[in-house]
């Protein structure tokens, strides 16, 4: 009876290791090798809605009690006729409120004491919730905001009006969702009062404002759009509600200048708080994990948008969205810097650039990997890597406080120029020949945007986040479309033997840094970045994914395991320990070596010095040699299958062995 116990406990042990391999496709490999994302920064509500409040008190404070800042929340983008983007709110309105519904706005009235922050919130409509969803109530927006002033959306236009006609204004009857103190029109029951009503000496709390407006010393703060955006007299395809707000109040006089927030907002927001820092790593973590999955599968993939979908399966599964469409260029379509189109094949020879960035909470990532599909970067493609690698890194020693973007830029490109010169893609390295293969920017600000909000040549401070991404760009009709002169015919005679040689290679490498107080700290260290980095995890997590696949021994195992033995181990050891303790030792020993020769993956190899291809089983062990001529240059291939123990039993049911012709098939010969 007790035997027979023991075994069911095996059988169970056997049964749980066939589950389906999705099921467990997330899991966190034993010893990492798919760095899975850690669980997202939990930020408890008080702690959040004290930021908030900070922030709007360093608002109120640069713009002043003579002034009133207006925001409004995001219209929705349109994708066609009927059908809307999922909604995003505009970052600086979630920047003071964390609230992601429409029809939001907010003003602050700093000089005001009763009033010195409004949220202007639609009521809930349950014929709306019952097509797109809850809103929020007072309560909830109260709750994630902090924000105790409360009124409904409606009494935006008429509050603004009165405060074009310097007259006090109240909200209407029932109108005043949550509030300091009850106006004249609203009894006690319709309001959730949050904070005790100031005494009568507060008289209406616009008399600041209203005095500063009399004396054409008012202002009102809003988003205004870039010059460079309406400078055609077109709208703004973001900020259309400011411009026209803004126009609309210009007319006639009343005592308000209209100036643009953005100034303030830019320099709260390109330092980051912790809070921040924590949201950001959570989205570039969310890329890492990402970018190893794509490395793992890419081989396997035969369009770029099979890669892609890959990437962006890992950020809807994290609760995440991209910060920009993904970039995921083959070969050619690799020197394409802003490649959006992902519909080309993916070829087994060629690199394969992968541009994304995962957004979390508002905060995006913006990380960029270059890698050979087939694992292995050939000598040509490695020297452009490796340059596009050096020049990352002398940019990366330029960071420190007190510098510079432009200092960083200025790194990169002289490691970029010597580079070139050296691979005669260049002849003058004073000259700007290197835009032609490197013409973009080296850095851009990282946060609410991908290419967040700056201070042009302003100094480097801690708590600042931006990317350092030089590339390398060896486009087909690159000296095509070069000037016909008689400059650019000799550049174009020198530079043809290496343009031909390194010929639709494109090569970026992209990293998130954040500025310390003694230098930065690379905040996507943990993806692979030099090309021994690259191969080896790429050799490492194909290998496990094709095991994890193709093996039913080890089904169970997820897709990326980081060692199926190690996985295989973990599945069976239960039983086994229960098994050896209670039978002879003998008999303990045979059943773990009949284990242990199950669900092997066998690998081609092709020998660099001979050229003779063989199958091998391969074990955590193996020392692999070619067969016919003993060297070990020997080149892995992709996983033929997994070979078990019973296929082998079947007495060549798969085929006889190629290196040495046993009947029970490939690699048979390794298990003696």
């Amino acid at each position: 009876m007790k035997r027979n116990y023991l075994w069911c406990l095996v059988i169970f042990a056997l049964f749980s290791s066939l589950l389906p391999v999705h099921a467990l496709r997330f899991e966190q490999p034993p010893n990492g090798t798919i760095r899975t994302a850690p669980a997202a920064p939990l930020i408890p509500d008080e702690v959040r809605r004290a930021e908030l409040a900070r922030r709007r008190a360093r608002v109120a404070e640069r713009i002043g009690p003579q002034a009133v800042l207006v925001l409004f929340s995001a219209e929705p983008r349109v994708y066609s006729n009927d059908v809307d983007y999922e909604y995003r709110q505009e970052n600086n309105l979630f920047y003071l409120t964390h609230l992601n519904q429409r029809g939001i706005k907010l003003v602050l009235m700093p000089g005001n004491p009763r009033f010195p922050e409004i949220l202007f919130l639609p009521r809930r409509d349950p014929r709306l919730e019952t097509w797109t969803g809850r809103m929020y109530s007072a309560e909830d927006a109260q709750r994630i905001s902090g924000i105790s002033e409360i009124w409904d959306a409606r009494e935006f236009e008429p509050f603004m009006r009165a405060l074009r006609l310097r007259q006090p204004y109240t909200p209407r009857e029932g109108a005043q969702l949550m509030g300091r103190a009850p106006s004249a029109n609203v009894t006690p029951t319709q309001i959730a009062s949050t904070s005790p009503p100031l005494p009568a000496s507060a008289a209406t709390g616009y008399e600041t404002l209203f005095t500063a407006a009399r004396n054409n010393q008012a202002v009102i703060h809003l988003l205004l759009p870039f010059d460079r955006e309406v400078r055609d007299g077109g709208e703004s395809r973001e900020f259309r509600q400011e411009q026209r707000f803004a126009a609309h109040w210009a007319q006639g006089a009343n005592g308000y200048a209209v100036r643009s927030a953005w100034p303030i907002f830019t320099e709260m927001r390109v330092v980051k708080s912790p809070m921040e820092l924590q949201l950001m790593q959570h989205a570039i973590d969310i890329t890492i994990e990402a970018l190893q999955r794509a490395m793992a599968m890419a081989s396997e993939a035969q369009w770029e948008y099979e890669v892609r979908a890959e990437v962006e399966y890992v950020f809807r599964r994290r609760n995440a969205f991209w910060g920009y469409p993904s970039i995921v260029g083959c070969g050619p379509n690799a020197t394409t810097l802003h490649y959006e189109e992902a519909r080309g094949p993916i070829k087994p020879d060629s690199l394969l650039l992968m541009d994304v960035g995962a957004e979390y909470e508002h905060y995006s990532a913006d990380i960029t990997r270059t890698f050979p599909v087939s694992g292995k970067f050939t000598p040509a493609q490695a020297e452009i890597y490796n340059l596009v690698l050096a020049s990352q890194e002398a940019a990366m020693r330029a960071v420190r406080p007190g510098a510079t973007l432009s200092e960083v830029h200025a790194a990169a490109v002289e490691k970029i120029k010597d580079g070139l010169l050296r691979l005669g893609l260049i002849t003058d390295k004073n000259s700007d020949q290197y835009a032609i293969w490197f013409m973009h920017g080296t850095s851009h600000m990282l946060g609410m945007n991908v290419h967040d909000v700056d201070l042009p040549g302003a100094k480097l401070a801690p708590g600042m986040v931006f990317t350092v991404e030089p590339g390398i760009y060896i486009r087909e009709d690159a000296l095509d479309n070069l000037p016909d002169t008689e400059e650019y015919r000799r550049f174009r005679q020198t530079v043809r033997p290496a343009f031909e040689k390194y010929k639709g290679i494109g090569v970026r490498i992209e990293d998130d840094v954040l500025v310390t107080e003694n230098g930065f700290k690379n905040l996507s260290a943990a993806l692979p970045r030099t090309t021994a980095e690259i191969e080896g995890f790429i050799a490492k997590a194909r290998a496990i994914r094709a095991g994890g696949l193709r093996s039913a021994s080890i089904g169970a195992a997820s897709r990326f395991d980081s060692d199926p033995y190690q996985r295989a181990e973990s599945i069976f050891a239960p039983a086994i320990a229960v098994v050896e303790s209670s039978t002879p030792s003998d008999a303990g020993r045979r059943f773990r070596q009949r284990r242990s020769r199950e669900a092997m993956p066998i690998f081609e190899y092709v020998c660099r010095h001979c050229g003779d291809k063989f199958e091998k089983i391969v074990t955590t062990t193996s020392r692999v040699e070619c067969p016919s001529c003993h060297s070990e240059e020997v080149e892995k291939q992709l996983s033929v299958f997994s070979v078990a123990k019973s296929d082998v039993d079947f007495k060549g049911a798969i085929g006889p062995c190629r290196t040495c012709g046993d009947p029970r098939g490939p690699g048979a010969c390794s298990l003696d």
